[in-house]
């Protein structure tokens, strides 16, 4: 239907997640149509984040270099700890404004289904990382999914055995702010009254 290179263009598009045929006929059509440099520049930048990002010696989240922007940062508080899954989950947490401790990305969660176990995770990096350091608080913000679920229960127990004092939290969970509780679903509407704090 498509002259070949355009095939392997929307084949290549719909590879991504999101991102169906229709879309990609799009997407494809849309470069076509936009200026050389503008396509130039895509490919550009599809080039070098291949190239040039890995990953942080230190926390495992994206950096082009050995460190990336926080662990270089050294006005970041090292006494706290965020251990989230993936890199993509620095950004909403840094967003926030809320915390100016250190990270650390696991590359995702325990999923003995799916083949995804302790040695296929940044697990021990993190015992390392804590033991016999200056860490007081570990916050576990894995996804509140089951296998998030699990992870955290998973690293706490590993946490508390190896350093005993050590603060292990999670991020409460709960109600929206501005939601209404009729349509707030039973699990959500449990944890709210289970994390419930003091007014005033």
């Amino acid at each position: 239907m498509y002259a070949p290179p355009i095939q392997r263009l929307i084949a290549e598009l719909s590879r991504l997640p999101g991102v169906g045929g229709r879309t990609a006929s799009r997407l494809a059509f849309h470069i076509l149509r936009a200026p050389p440099e503008q396509a130039a520049a895509l490919a550009l930048a599809i080039t070098e984040v291949r190239e040039l990002i890995g990953e942080c010696e230190v926390c495992f989240d994206l950096a082009e270099g050995p460190l990336c922007p926080v662990c270089q940062d050294q006005r970041r508080d090292d006494s706290l700890l965020c251990v989230v899954e993936q890199s993509q989950d620095v950004f909403p947490v840094e967003r926030t404004g809320e915390f100016r401790g250190r990270y650390h990305v696991l590359g995702g969660a325990l999923s003995p289904i799916d083949g995804v176990d302790e040695q296929d995770l940044h697990i021990s990096e993190l015992y390392s990382r804590v033991e016999g350091s200056q860490v007081r608080e570990v916050i576990l913000a894995t996804n509140p999914t089951t296998t998030g679920e699990a992870t955290a229960l998973h690293i706490a127990a590993g946490l508390r055995e190896r350093v005993p004092d050590l603060q292990v939290t999670r991020p409460a969970s709960g109600l929206p702010v501005g939601a209404d509780l009729e349509y707030a679903d039973e699990l959500t509407l449990g944890r709210a009254m289970t994390g419930r704090r003091l007014v005033g």
